[in-house]
């Protein structure tokens, strides 16, 4: 059933449950819809690359507008609609994952004080490898990669090389301070190095081995 036809759906239930009349719920359906759908495409990469399973994806996506839809007199109009959304989306993700996992295990790696100043610069560049990854985003090596990263460090990297989002939209998507944005990629970033190395090698994209490029683990920073 198409997204449209759940909220029709939806839109009956909440003139029983709610007792909204025809033109509350008009309004609202109208708005709703002028503000929230044109970001659905954003919103459906996302969710494809959290979860590496088209299906999936599009349940987490019918979640979330459907969650948005109830909750719509919660926005405040003039506010950042995508960010708003994008809440929405990353907390129905985390909990689906934490049904599914019981509690997914976690490093507060933000607590490390001045970590992205203070590391090591890598001895090669960066920029032109994370250009020829995302190049690529759709080959298995790169999907499978970046389904291997933690999920804070995963989110950020998605936001930010794949979906381009500057790193104050990050900080506001997720509610982080934007050193925290810059700490999470740089370390996502050198996860995500390390666990393509050899498909770069295969690429043609790097030479040598791994230790010749600083990709030593992590965690051992």
């Amino acid at each position: 059933m198409k997204l449209k036809d759940k909220i029709k759906e939806f839109i009956k239930q909440e003139k029983k449950d709610r007792k909204l009349s025809d033109e509350e719920l008009l309004k609202r359906q109208k708005e709703f819809e002028a503000e929230a759908l044109p970001h659905m495409q954003f919103l459906y990469n996302f969710a494809y690359r959290m979860t590496g399973n088209e299906e999936d994806a599009k349940d987490l996506i019918q979640e979330t507008y459907l969650k948005a839809f109830r909750f719509w007199d919660k926005y405040e109009p003039g506010t950042n609609i995508k960010a708003w959304l994008f809440k929405i989306m990353k907390n129905s993700y985390i909990n689906k994952y934490r049904k599914a996992t019981k509690e997914p295990s976690k490093v507060d790696y933000d607590e490390v004080q001045n970590f992205y100043e203070t590391v090591r610069d890598e001895s090669f560049e960066t920029s032109d490898l994370q250009e020829h990854i995302f190049e690529n985003i759709f080959e298995d090596e790169v999907i499978e990669a970046l389904a291997k990263l933690p999920e804070e460090f995963r989110t950020v990297v998605i936001l930010a090389d794949i979906e381009g989002q500057s790193y104050e939209e990050i900080a506001e998507f997720l509610d982080i301070p934007i050193g925290t944005v810059r700490s999470r990629l740089h370390r996502g970033r050198k996860m995500l190095r390390k666990n393509l190395f050899e498909f770069a090698k295969r690429k043609g994209y790097i030479k040598g081995k791994p230790e010749d490029y600083d990709l030593k683990d992590p965690d051992k920073d």
